[in-house]
């Protein structure tokens, strides 16, 4: 698994039938928070969208925070931790993410030749 330097949020979170409800609920600010830490975690960790049940605290998350996410459809739940909701729909794929990797090397030797050249 590709492990991602930054992930992709939705500009329109703000206004999300699920933000909405969550934060409509007493604690849904903390558990949105959790929520986006849960990205950057599952970004880094390279784990396709699994939180880890054992890994909540890293992303100051509690169980209620976890039910909350759950019950607006924003994780959803599995053995041993939770899924982040269409984490494959809006995240770069392995492939994608090392293709991308793959062309920068490319274009940072190229470029690096190039200098090379002229400075000989």
């Amino acid at each position: 698994m590709a492990n991602l330097n930054w992930v992709r949020v939705d500009v329109n979170l703000h206004s999300n039938h699920k933000t909405l409800e969550l934060l409509g609920q007493r604690g849904g600010d903390h558990a949105l928070c959790v929520w986006v830490f849960s990205l950057g975690y599952c970004g880094g960790q390279g784990n396709s969208g699994f939180v880890p049940a054992a890994a909540l605290g890293l992303m100051h998350g509690k169980k209620r925070d976890a039910d909350l996410l759950v019950e607006v459809g924003m994780w959803e739940p599995i053995e041993g931790g939770w899924l982040i909701h269409d984490w494959a729909a809006f995240q770069p794929s392995d492939e994608e993410s090392q293709a991308r990797t793959e062309k920068a090397k490319k274009a940072a030797a190229a470029r690096w030749a190039k200098q090379r050249g002229k400075a000989a």
